[in-house]
């Protein structure tokens, strides 16, 4: 059963929560901004705002789901945070090798943290590894995931706020697409998705189109429901075969 509005998705699992920002696409971080309205609901967990720290009472939470599920891994944080300890970081992975009826998204924008704690262990098959792409600066982080041997790598151009450039897709499985939502979205443009997703084709890579967000394919900023998800009169809704 999906119990989160994140379309690439069916659940979000919060081992820890909080963060801080690393580049251009943490500007406006949907999450700071959840954790802010929950703190001030008095939620015990958000008692500190957007500050990292990790929730052992979570640990246990996909034990209890019997049905096979995705899991979004900490759409609250980046698990590899700089003050992730890595010593919990293995229970983590403890509790995905536990469970290999669930599939475990991992998207991070700290690829050098993430291939540190994999050089000496291995990615569970159940886990499919991301790294975020926001623009073509940070296309170094798809270098990082290529050498870590995950059976899916994935790449999140969101929010794509400028253009990638040219793409070398080799060793990658999927690739989601999105652009920024809120009052202070940054614009995205057609081309810029139109090269990604003709890599795509061309080298194999499945195709995901999460949302236009604040700014529509004409250019023209106005309520997200409204740009919705379509690219070319389709919604691609693409997911890697494993």
């Amino acid at each position: 059963m999906k119990t989160t509005k994140i379309e690439w998705t069916e659940k979000v699992w919060n081992p820890s929560i909080g963060c801080d920002k690393v580049s251009a696409g943490c500007k406006f971080y949907y999450a700071e901004v959840f954790a802010k309205r929950l703190n001030a609901m008095g939620i015990e967990d958000y008692k500190d705002g957007f500050s990292f720290k990790i929730l052992p009472h979570r640990l246990e939470e996909p034990l209890k789901i019997k049905k096979p599920t995705k899991f979004f891994v900490n759409s609250m944080s980046d698990l590899f945070h700089e003050e992730m300890p890595f010593e919990y970081l293995d229970m983590i992975f403890d509790v995905i090798r536990k469970t290999p009826r669930h599939i475990y998204q991992i998207l991070t924008k700290r690829d050098k943290i993430m291939i540190k704690y994999f050089s000496n262990k291995n990615v569970p098959s159940n886990v499919w590894l991301g790294v975020s792409v926001e623009s073509a600066a940070f296309k170094n982080r798809i270098d990082t995931l290529r050498k870590i041997n995950a059976k899916v790598r994935f790449i999140s151009f969101e929010p794509l706020i400028g253009y990638v450039g040219d793409l070398d897709l080799t060793g990658i499985h999927w690739a989601i697409v999105g652009g920024e939502s809120g009052k202070s979205a940054r614009p995205i443009k057609a081309e810029w998705i139109e090269g990604i997703f003709a890599k795509c084709k061309g080298q194999g890579v499945a195709s995901f189109f999460k949302q236009w967000g604040a700014w529509g394919a004409d250019e023209i900023k106005r309520n997200k429901k409204m740009n919705g998800r379509k690219f070319k009169g389709k919604v691609w809704n693409e997911y890697p075969v494993i």
